[in-house]
C-alpha cells in the first residue's frame, strides 16, 4: 500500500494552559494537579508580580493563557492590583481571569468584585465548581 493511500492523521489540538496566581504553594499544587489530569499545560506565580511578569511579557500573546486563576489576597501585588495592571495593559486577558477569594464578604473585596465583573471561586471550592467556571469562561 502507498503512503498516499494512508489517511493523514488528525492535527493533535493544542494543548489548553493556565496560569495559576496564589501565594499558597498548597492551592498552587491541588490546582495544577486537577489542570494536568485534565491534559493542561500549566504555569505557576507565587504572587501578582511573578503572574505579571509572565502576562506582560512581549513573547505572550493573549492566547497564551486559556484561563488565568489568581488569589485576590496575596503579599506582594494582589489580585486587585494585578487585575488593574491587566486592565490597564492586556485589557484582552480579563475575559479568561478567574477570581479565587476566601474573602468574598469584606466591603473592599465586595465592591471590587461587583465592579471586575469577573468569575469568582470562593474558598473553599469544589472541584466540579471549579470545572464549570473554567468551562465556562473558556467557552466565551
Amino acid at each position: 500500500m502507498s503512503e498516499s493511500s494512508h489517511p493523514s492523521p488528525e492535527p493533535t489540538p493544542p494543548r489548553r494552559r493556565a496560569l495559576l496566581v496564589d501565594d499558597e504553594p498548597v492551592i498552587r499544587f491541588a490546582l495544577r494537579r486537577f489542570f494536568q489530569r485534565q491534559g493542561w499545560a500549566v504555569d505557576e506565580a507565587e504572587d501578582g508580580y511573578a503572574a505579571l511578569a509572565l502576562l506582560l511579557d512581549d513573547d505572550v500573546s493573549a492566547e497564551t493563557y486559556d484561563v488565568v486563576i489568581t488569589d485576590l489576597r496575596m503579599p506582594g501585588l494582589s489580585g486587585i492590583e494585578l487585575h488593574a495592571r491587566i486592565e490597564r495593559e492586556r485589557p484582552e486577558l480579563l475575559r479568561k481571569l478567574i477570581l479565587s477569594t476566601g474573602d468574598a464578604v469584606s466591603p473592599e473585596a465586595a465592591a471590587f468584585l461587583r465592579r471586575a465583573a469577573c468569575p469568582v471561586l470562593s474558598k473553599p471550592f469544589e472541584l466540579a465548581e471549579l470545572r464549570a467556571i473554567v468551562e465556562r469562561v473558556c467557552a466565551q
